[in-house]
């Protein structure tokens, strides 16, 4: 019989309800026939992490062994690893056994780590027992407890069976995408074709998550989300979500949890939800250095990531860089009437496109007393993106040529920031602590361009320069109380205060072909001084009943002022205050099923790309803006979702629904001065609904070869104010269906081979005037790991039939527009990872961090 485990972070206790299924009924038995050889019956039930808790949804549960041995005060904890060091042993069985009636008392299975903890074990004499398939089994005969004394145990190594049951063979592989009671988890380390990439990547192959061309990230059809890092905002992701992400190497990322349903711990900002990007930490003693490297046609990398343990303290620095190179050609093709008169625009565009981007971090935690740690941190980032476009423009007026232009156009989209973190973490008993958490976090933001106004016969007629300096920064002071109450009980408190302040100046120049540049008088200087204040506190409180149902509800109240100026004088903008209730509702089913009611409330408050009222015209056809006096949204979140486990293949189905009020849209409409041209900005004109459904899946073909993916379907409709063509405003409305979709498969080969493959395709999204395009991606990926595992080298590509296209509309009463952007991103890339060091497994300290989820994305990012 061939027994295949796909995911070892199915529960014990769940596992006792699917005897049905062959895999699972053969790991009890053969998890039971050890125990009975040696110690008789094993203990019953066992699906929590040692501290009470459910492992699967983090939820509290109840004890798993029910007997009626004596309690006392006293903790076993461990650590399950590998004799070869190579990685923790997950979920192994650990039993405590009474010396005296040699029958187990108690019990519990390690984490993803290999930790394990037993509390409240009586003054005694035991054995403790470590069983896992595939490994000879571990036994401690002389376990003495002592009144009020712990026993810590260390790294406990268990060596590989030299022999396995006949005919039974089980492998064990985390699965690509987990689920837990609020979230979704991605595996983004076992994807091998992001090797060599940045976040963007990774992210595309996210079950409900969507990626366009340019990098802007959409969740169920929306791009108001939030987006945190080690679960911490950083200012450089309130400036752009998509820049954020070309900054963070797809090597970096251990993780991708997807919150469509955040609790009130968090801030509640984001619409649609939060998506939290985790990187690989240090879980090592010792010192260690692993270096990731790629090689490509379009683009390359190097990291460096060096950890330092010993003791109490530990140490960690880390560097990681993305270069790449990438071409692009676009069209735009719009009408517009202006004065009477129809005017047709026919642009094209060639642009080169050439980034640097690093990441750089410095991090220390220190284990001040058993129940006391302090960890800090700093993180600093750097973007230098530089894109040339060569634009030719032939202007139509009532049909007949008008003109003929020739700009050639360097933009520079330069950044760099820096977070600093000092958190503090007191921990009472198992599930109780108290943690104060502090961030400092700053962005330096130029976005700035040189463009060359060129005749008929290319020559130079003038020079135009627009300077656009931002500073972003942001102080973060939380603190946080959790504390369970009984088994099945969790309360949690906290409170919060954020301080922002941006500040963005800019100014137009200008010049002829030859001297000095001087102020544009028909483009004046601005600036913008925008500082907002946010007080928030929160309750929860979760109870999971003897009959499997697991209630988490609790409310957030946050209260925002705002203070404004621009060259003009005060922005009146009132301040406002938010109650934001959230209820989760789960059900544990037969069969390994789960079934989940969810709702909550959001705010959305504009970001800086919507703020920022510098007029953008490195494309005078086509100008953007940004509106200071745009007020936040407010959106209601329904969801219904049921998981399952059937046989080799795990399945997730939800349904969903949306309303916003206050809608931030986007709008746009023919420019008063300049011919041909449509000017966007962002405006609270709309309401938008969405209703959907989500399906995907996770299916194991043979124990070495998996397939994954899903499908998204959305209604969206939207309606909102624009000025029609008498200069009066007009409600309008626009809606349709959203398709898209994903598939992924992985196969195993022989001698440390693997290779995997990627497809996906992202439906046209819905706005209020139009239409944006959707676009199709693929990618491949070799890998061969070294020996002992010490490293990896591989082969990807991506995209290598032609590059990607995307085509979107926007119309109206007094303009129509086609635009289409093609951009070539072929790339075939060699990828290197190497492991050095002298290391041994630790537990990895707890540490706490700022978690701002309140800053509205999207808006206009280049590739």
């Amino acid at each position: 019989m061939i027994c295949f485990v796909p995911d070892f972070t199915v529960e014990h206790k769940k596992i006792k309800n699917m005897k049905k299924l062959s895999y699972i009924f053969a790991l009890i038995l053969m998890s039971s026939a050890i125990v009975n050889a040696q110690f008789g019956p094993p203990p019953g039930g066992g699906g929590g992490d040692g501290n009470g808790r459910n492992r699967q949804n983090n939820q509290p549960s109840t004890p798993s062994f029910e007997s009626n041995a004596p309690k006392g005060n006293s903790k076993i904890t461990g650590y399950v690893v590998d004799s070869a060091l190579t990685g923790a042993v997950e979920f192994a069985n650990i039993s405590l056994i009474n010396k005296t009636t040699n029958k187990p008392i108690d019990g519990t299975i390690a984490d993803e780590k290999g930790k394990f903890s037993m509390s409240k074990i009586a003054v005694g004499e035991y054995k403790l027992l470590i069983t896992f398939i595939g490994y000879d089994n571990k036994v401690f005969d002389n376990i003495k407890i002592e009144k009020g004394k712990d026993i810590e145990l260390g790294v406990i190594k268990l060596s590989p069976s030299s022999k396995m049951l006949e005919g039974v063979t089980v492998s064990g592989e985390k699965s690509m995408i987990e689920e837990k009671v609020d979230r979704l988890v991605y595996n983004a380390e076992k994807d091998l074709s992001s090797r060599g990439g940045d976040a963007a990547d990774v992210l595309k192959k996210v079950p409900m998550l969507s990626v366009d061309l340019d990098g802007n990230v959409s969740l169920r059809g929306t791009t108001n989300i939030k987006v945190l890092i080690n679960n911490k905002p950083s200012t450089i992701v309130a400036s752009s979500i998509a820049d954020a992400l070309k900054m963070i190497p797809a090597d970096l990322i251990q993780k991708v949890e997807v919150i469509t349903s955040p609790s009130a711990k968090y801030d509640a900002e984001g619409a649609a939800g939060i998506i939290n990007i985790l990187t690989k930490k240090s879980t090592i003693e010792g010192f260690s250095l692993n270096i990731d490297s790629g090689l490509g046609l379009r683009g390359s990398n190097l990291g460096l990531n060096g950890s330092y343990r010993s003791g109490k303290l530990g140490v960690t620095l880390g560097g990681f860089g993305r270069a790449f190179y990438n071409k692009a050609f676009t069209t735009l093709d719009q009408s517009t009437l202006q004065n009477n008169n129809t005017v047709l625009t026919k642009q094209t565009a060639d642009a080169q496109d050439n980034g640097l981007f690093g990441r750089y971090n410095l991090g220390f935690d220190y284990e001040i007393s058993k129940k006391q740690s302090l960890a800090a941190s700093i993180n600093f980032g750097t973007r230098n993106f530089n894109r040339g476009q060569d634009y030719t423009t032939n202007l139509f007026v009532n049909e007949k040529l008008s003109s003929t232009s020739f700009r050639n156009v360097d933009s520079k989209d330069n950044s760099n920031s820096i977070d600093v973190n000092l958190d503090y973490v007191r921990t009472f008993k198992p599930q109780q602590e108290w943690s104060i958490s502090t961030m400092y976090s700053q962005n330096n933001l130029t976005n700035n361009f040189d463009a060359d106004l060129l005749n008929n016969a290319k020559t130079l007629v003038s020079r135009q320069r627009n300077l656009n300096g931002n500073v972003n920064k942001e102080f973060t002071l939380q603190t946080d109380y959790v504390t369970p109450i009984k088994t099945n009980q969790m309360f949690e408190v906290g409170l919060k205060s954020i301080f922002r302040k941006v500040d963005s100046d800019y100014q137009y120049l200008f010049a002829g072909s030859t001297g000095a540049f001087a102020s544009d008088a028909k483009n004046p200087a601005g600036l913008l001084n925008y500082t907002q204040n946010i007080s928030s506190g929160y309750v929860s409180y979760t109870y999971s009943t003897k009959n499997k149902y697991t209630f988490k509800v609790g409310t957030r109240y946050e209260y925002t002022t705002i203070e404004a100026n621009d060259q003009k004088g005060n922005i009146a903008i009132p301040s406002y205050g938010n109650l934001v209730p959230s209820v989760n509702i789960s059900k544990s089913l037969g069969g390994n099923s789960t079934l989940k009611l969810a709702y909550n409330n959001r705010i959305s408050r504009p970001g800086l790309q919507q703020l920022n009222p510098n007029f953008n015209a490195a494309n005078p056809q086509n100008i953007t803006i940004g509106n200071p006096s745009l007020k936040p949204e407010i959106t209601n979140n329904v969801e219904l979702s049921l998981s399952t486990n059937i046989n080799k293949t795990y399945l997730n189905m939800s349904i969903f629904g949306r309303q916003t009020n206050n809608s931030i849209l986007r709008i746009s409409s023919p420019s008063d001065t300049l011919a041909g041209a449509i000017v966007t900005t962002f405006q609270n004109v709309g309401k938008q609904q969405t209703f959907g459904t989500n399906i995907f899946g996770n299916v194991f073909l043979t124990s070495k070869w998996s397939l994954n993916g899903g499908i998204d379907l959305m209604y969206n409709y939207l309606d909102g104010q624009v000025v029609d063509a008498t200069g009066k405003y007009a409600t309008i409305n626009n809606s349709g269906w959203t398709l898209g979709g994903r598939i992924m498969t992985q196969v195993q080969l022989p001698n440390g081979w693997g290779i995997q493959g990627f497809g996906g395709y992202r439906g046209n999204q819905v706005q209020l005037q139009g239409m944006q395009g959707g676009a199709g991606m693929y990618s491949l990926g070799l890998k061969k790991d070294l020996p002992n595992k010490k490293g990896s080298i591989g082969l990807a590509g991506e995209n290598f039939f032609g590059g990607m296209s995307m085509t979107s509309t926007l119309n109206s009463a007094q303009f129509n527009q086609v635009s289409v952007n093609n951009i070539y991103n072929q790339n075939i890339k060699l990828t290197l990872n190497l492991k050095i060091g002298n290391m041994k497994f630790v537990e990895q300290k707890k540490t706490k961090g700022v978690k701002n989820d309140d800053v509205k994305g999207g808006g206009e990012a280049t590739n």
